[in-house]
This record gives C-alpha cells, sequence and structure tokens, in this order.
C-alpha cells in the first residue's frame, strides 16, 4: 500500500488532470483551427456562450449528450463567421473575433438569466473496471469521467492525425504556405471552413465541459478569462497538441495551488484564485523571449518542448487571383 503522502500526490495530479479538462478541449480545438491559418480570438465569448448553452439544454431536456452537442454547433457557428468574414469579405480575423468574444459574452449573460445557480445534471465518474486499481496511474487516468478519459483520446487523437496522416499535412500546408498548397491542388479555403468548423466545436465542448463537469451549474460570467487563456496556451504550446496539453495541465496545477493555500493564507483569499491567470501570462511571456529561446534551443528535451513558430499564412486571408 502506497504511504498517505503518495495517496495525496496521486489525488491531486487526478484533481489537476480532471480540472484541465475543458482547457484541454479548447485548446486542442483552437491548434487545429490556427494550424489551418485561421486565428478564432472569439473563444472566451464562444465559451461563455456554449457554456449556458450546454447547460441550459442538459438542464431543460435531462440529455447531456444534446446539451454537448448543441454547444458544439454554437461555437462551431460563431467560429464560421470569422472564417466566412476573412475568406468572403477579407476581413480582419482579429477584429472580427474581439467583437465575436464581446457579442457572445453578453448573450450568454442575457440568455442564461433563468438558468443562474440553479442544480442540473453532471457528467458523472466513470471508473474503468481493472485499470482504476493499478497503483498511481489507476486513480490519475483510469478513475475520471468519459470527458476526462475523451480529452486524453483528443491528444493523442490530434497529434497522430496532425503529423502522421495525409489530411493532417494538407491541413498544415493550408496554414503554412496556402498559395503552395492551392498549387498542389488542396483546396486551402474549403479545408480552413472544415477546421475552423471542428475547432470551433471542441471549443464549445470545451465551454459545456465547465457548466457541466468542472463547475457544474451555470452563473453569469464563470467561465469568463479561460478563453483568453486558452488562445495564451497556444502559443505557450508552439502550435503542437502535445505541448499545449502540457500548458493546460501547468495551468491546472496552479489552480489547484492557489486553492489549496487558500486555507494558509487567509488575508489573499481574493487575490489566489485569479493569480494562476497573471502567472500563467508571465510564463508565456519569459518562455518566448528570445535569450530563453537560444537557451532552450541548446538543451535538448527542453528545447524541443520550447520551440514553435507560428504557421506562416496564420490570420492571413487567402483567395484565388
Amino acid at each position: 500500500m502506497p504511504d498517505l503522502i503518495t495517496m495525496i500526490s496521486v489525488a491531486t495530479i487526478a484533481t489537476i488532470v480532471a480540472a484541465a479538462t475543458p482547457l484541454v478541449f479548447a485548446v486542442i480545438g483552437e491548434t487545429i483551427t490556427e494550424k489551418a491559418g485561421v486565428v478564432n480570438l472569439s473563444l472566451d465569448g464562444s465559451m461563455l456562450l456554449s457554456a449556458m448553452t450546454g447547460f441550459a439544454v442538459a438542464y431543460t431536456t435531462g440529455s447531456l449528450p444534446l446539451g454537448f452537442l448543441t454547444a458544439a454547433l454554437v461555437s462551431a457557428g460563431i467560429a464560421l463567421v470569422v472564417a466566412f468574414a476573412s475568406i468572403e469579405f477579407r476581413l480582419n480575423q482579429i477584429a472580427v473575433g474581439f467583437v465575436l468574444t464581446l457579442l457572445a459574452a453578453n448573450l450568454s449573460a442575457f440568455l442564461g438569466r433563468d438558468f443562474v445557480r440553479k442544480p442540473g445534471p453532471f457528467v458523472p465518474s466513470m471508473p474503468v473496471p481493472g485499470l482504476s486499481d493499478l497503483p498511481v496511474v489507476g486513480p490519475i487516468l483510469f478513475n475520471q469521467n468519459p470527458l476526462v478519459y475523451a480529452s486524453l483520446l483528443l491528444i493523442a487523437g490530434s497529434f497522430w492525425f496532425l503529423f502522421h496522416t495525409r489530411p493532417g499535412l494538407d491541413l498544415q500546408a493550408a496554414g503554412e504556405r496556402p498559395e503552395a498548397a492551392f498549387a498542389r491542388g488542396i483546396p486551402v479555403n474549403r479545408l480552413r471552413y472544415l477546421y475552423t468548423a471542428l475547432g470551433g466545436a471542441l471549443v464549445g465542448i470545451g465551454g459545456a465541459a465547465f457548466s457541466l463537469d468542472v463547475k457544474a451549474g451555470w452563473a453569469d460570467g464563470h467561465v469568463a478569462n479561460y478563453g483568453w487563456i486558452a488562445l495564451a496556451i497556444v502559443i505557450f504550446g508552439g502550435w503542437h497538441p502535445g505541448r499545449a496539453a502540457l500548458g493546460c495541465y501547468l495551468f491546472g496545477l496552479l489552480q489547484i495551488m492557489a486553492l489549496k493555500l487558500q486555507p494558509e493564507l487567509p488575508n489573499l483569499a481574493q487575490v489566489l484564485p485569479i493569480l494562476p491567470f497573471p502567472m500563467m501570462i508571465m510564463t508565456l511571456v519569459i518562455v518566448n523571449r528570445p535569450a530563453v529561446k537560444r537557451l532552450a534551443a541548446r538543451s535538448g528535451v527542453l528545447g524541443r518542448l520550447l520551440q514553435g513558430e507560428p504557421p506562416g499564412g496564420l490570420g492571413r486571408a487567402f483567395w484565388r487571383e
């Protein structure tokens, strides 16, 4: 039997993995979108609106799958507006995304008034028989709920798809060098629509994961700022799904540490819950400094973890002359 310290640490790690799950969906979704060359800056508003919509639908119908599906469709629709405005009207993706963030956030507050702080359905725990009893890895990976398992599969699946399949390479070509990809017969704008919608749907699932799992309920603004953190983690992860997932778990660790410090530092009880947000931004700034990148480049594994450049065509509309 493991000692008490081991049990506490294992339980803490399991909590971090569960708490980071909504961000994993959002970050992987935005990574896929940006790999295709589209910047969806509407994440914060999309996550708020999808969290509200997912909870409202699940609350009124009693169906969790329908709640997640509706949240995914809502967020995918918002993402498609960004893609449409860029591809068809050649509007600035950043400006369109920012406006949609404000619109979606206000809509979530207005439409969700009747569902504030109401008890509703939530994703139940579902341990994997046999595997959940394994030492250490059992409680961390196999004593969770289906949403956590899906997030772990998403990390592995997105990595395999992006770097080990032909469609994944086409996706990267559309975001890296859209002109060259088009010359090779790749339908650049069609792929941008497809993967922007897919990324938006994953962001919506991440939003619903807050209100139907991690926070279990809807309250105006209780998912606020997580969209901005997701955007920051995409950059922190160097547009790589594995490194981006590590960024999500790092943010989860910061959140758990802040919660555990509250009883020890009661005078900072109001400050500690928001501390992970500036700390994550500071980490992003530090790891992207040229001096840090040069140092990391000489350090093998650390260098590979920190290296990462945005796609060459990111945020730039493509159209056939």
